[in-house]
């Protein structure tokens, strides 16, 4: 289950507007790192020993940095505005940002920890309704920085996102013409092909991860699960591709299965004659990167979407496909960007090589067939990797600069 899909399974996504967002140069040498911070009611000049406590507001953005020093240094950002702002920390001559918070409330104090170094850095408040605001330059003059990255913007996102949606519409007629192929063994009764011909044109459908959020209420009716139905897999709202596994690996009638598998034809073919008209959010495209595998962990490794197939380590490796296309075309952005892509690599490679080992042929080794050792090794593998991808996540994340 590569992304939150609408009308199947109710999952958080990470961009709800209730979850604020800390962004902190890390300091132990990885590029960004996410945490979650709550609000935090304070007061200018009332911060704890060592913090420097800055003023978020339009007329005083960035007031109360008076003694600039190197180190690892946390900062109190006060919002004495009367509305919600995000602060970057950034070099005010490259726009190279250093830290950030995002959904700061009016009259709360949120923390920004960064490792300070020679070279320049002002903070930039950017209110909800109004414009960006760069306060006071202020000069380090000795020590070693964290890393920063160049923010990037909608504009720059635009074409790897028109390249990535080039790719799906190839992609979806390969899924047309898989899930025709499984029809037709359905309609003339042949089974054995047909549970055969289910998991190649599952996986097709499943490396298109970073699109299902396009396909919207479509995505129930192709790849859909009986989580929320009254009458679970009974339910005639069961529809797509679970559907039909369910039916395949549970002794299902032929005769039961072809309105399934005519209703899964139906849709993917849709989605294909229609792609050309949709249009992907480029500013998403990040963010898809991350919560492919993000999902992948939380539905595939657990088990939550095998309907008796046996089929989910097959699933986590198209999802991680899926994941190397889209890294594929923001690869131009991160490499002046994202010091740790190299270790990203390393880490895809690293899982390829894990989910591979349960390869046999055609076939995989199903969940309940793998030792605990493997479970925790292949959770673990797959975890770290979730892990670096919110860094993709975050830089590429598009930031207002004016």
């Amino acid at each position: 289950m590569p992304l939150p899909r609408l009308g199947t399974r109710s999952v958080r996504l990470r961009t709800a507007p209730a979850v604020f967002v800390v962004l902190t140069v890390a300091l132990a040498g990885t590029l960004l790192a996410f945490s979650l911070g709550g609000a935090r009611h304070g007061r200018p000049g009332g911060g704890p020993a060592g913090h420097v406590v800055i003023d978020v507001s339009e007329s005083h953005c960035g007031g109360g940095w008076t003694r600039p020093e190197p180190g690892v240094r946390t900062f109190d950002l006060h919002n004495s505005s009367d509305g919600a702002a995000e602060v970057y920390l950034e070099d005010p001559a490259s726009q190279a940002v250093y830290g950030e918070v995002e959904g700061i409330a009016p009259g709360t104090t949120r923390q920004l920890t960064v490792r300070l170094g020679k070279g320049a850095y002002a903070f930039k408040c950017v209110p909800d309704d109004a414009d960006a605001v760069t306060g006071p330059t202020v000069q380090i003059t000795s020590g070693r920085r964290g890393p920063g990255a160049a923010p990037v913007n909608e504009h720059d996102l635009i074409p790897p996102a028109l390249a990535y949606q080039k790719w799906i519409g190839g992609g979806l007629a390969e899924v047309v013409r898989l899930t025709t192929r499984l029809q037709r063994d359905i309609d003339r009764g042949d089974l054995a092909a047909a549970r055969s011909d289910w998991l190649p044109a599952h996986l097709e459908y499943e490396r298109l991860g970073a699109a299902y959020d396009a396909f919207g209420d479509a995505d129930a009716a192709v790849n859909g699960t009986d989580a929320g139905l009254p009458g679970g897999v009974h339910d005639k709202d069961f529809a797509g591709f679970h559907r039909i596994e369910y039916g395949l690996w549970h002794g299902e009638s032929a005769d039961g299965l072809r309105a399934p598998a005519a209703a899964l034809v139906k849709a993917v073919t849709g989605l294909r004659d229609t792609w050309s008209q949709t249009r992907m959010d480029p500013a998403q495209l990040g963010l898809r990167a991350h919560e492919i595998l993000e999902n992948t962990v939380q539905f595939e490794l657990t088990g939550r979407t095998d309907y008796g197939s046996g089929s989910n380590l097959a699933t986590a490796r198209a999802n991680l496909d899926g994941t190397r296309e889209v890294l594929s075309r923001l690869h131009p952005l991160l490499a002046t960007r994202y010091a740790g892509l190299p270790g990203l690599d390393t880490d895809m490679d690293r899982a390829q090589h894990a989910l591979d080992g349960f390869r046999h042929g055609d076939h995989w080794t199903p969940l309940d067939g793998l030792s605990r050792a493997q479970r925790e090794q292949t959770d673990s593998v797959l975890g770290d990797l979730v892990e670096r991808l919110a860094s993709v996540a975050t830089l590429c994340d598009p930031r207002r600069t004016v």
